[in-house]
């Protein structure tokens, strides 16, 4: 039984994204600039995206939707399903946080 245990940095994930990013890019043979434009992104702000993963939220899903890899945002945080039916019943669903 093989166990494979991958630990990723935030800066790991970032990065893994971004080359996800210009491999889809590339597969459907889209420059740089044609991805800008479809995504209504600045040219710069894609470039550095490439490079560094660095971006907003909102250029992200912008590139996404260009890509069509939008879809894949649906499965980022999804609900913990409960374990028992004692969960379902003794544990309403939080709608805000304690102070610490």
């Amino acid at each position: 039984m093989d166990i494979t245990l991958t630990l990723n940095s935030p800066q790991d994930i970032v990065r893994g994204i971004a080359s996800r990013a210009k491999q889809r890019r590339l597969e459907a043979n889209l420059t740089q600039l044609g991805l800008a434009a479809r995504a209504q992104v600045s040219l710069g702000t894609l470039k550095q995206f490439e490079r560094t993963g660095k971006s907003s939220i909102e250029f992200l899903i912008a590139i996404a939707f260009a890509l069509g890899a939008e879809q894949e945002f649906e499965s980022l945080f999804p609900p913990r399903p409960r374990k028992s039916i004692e969960d379902v019943i003794s544990k309403p669903l939080r709608v805000r946080g304690r102070r610490k």
